[in-house]
């Protein structure tokens, strides 16, 4: 992270090394705010928990652009499924490509289980990680879609 801008860190009180470390440990090891006081304040650093809230909202797209170009390619082979869960409350389709190491390749968050999802999700896993030489996927008719070959669907 250290190929960061340092314009981007411009007008801050507290040194761009000890904004970096917070964002990434709350991002990498899913630590609180809270959390992360009492470790900056072991360092030394004294700090409130909703400056690092704003940091984390502020710097984390930026961490995500730059991460793309780090990230490991995804597997040849997909395995989708789909599953009905519970975000904020309310039950949501979740459609989900697994490579053969089991990192997941994409998600789709979804009201509705249909052929239209299915589609939809599988055109922009495509798009982000090119077409698999090989998908398994489970018994459910509106994936169906993804039993065509890769390159067919648009």
């Amino acid at each position: 992270m250290h190929q960061l801008s340092p314009t981007l860190f411009h007008g801050r009180h507290f040194d761009r090394t000890v904004i970096i470390l917070c964002v990434r440990w709350h991002i990498t090891y899913k630590l609180s705010y809270r959390d992360l006081v009492e470790m900056m304040a072991e360092r030394g650093v004294d700090i409130s928990h909703p400056t690092i809230l704003r940091w984390v909202q502020c710097y984390v797209p930026e961490f995500e652009k730059r991460r793309h170009r780090y990230t490991r390619p995804v597997g040849a082979s997909w395995r989708v499924d789909e599953t009905y869960i519970k975000v904020k409350g309310r039950w949501t389709y979740l459609y989900r490509a697994v490579d053969k190491q089991g990192f997941t390749a994409d998600f789709l968050l979804s009201e509705h289980r249909e052929v239209a999802a299915a589609r939809q999700f599988f055109t922009k896993a495509i798009k982000q990680h090119g077409p698999p030489e090989k998908i398994t996927v489970d018994g459910y008719p509106a994936m169906a879609v993804l039993q065509l070959t890769p390159r067919s669907v648009n």
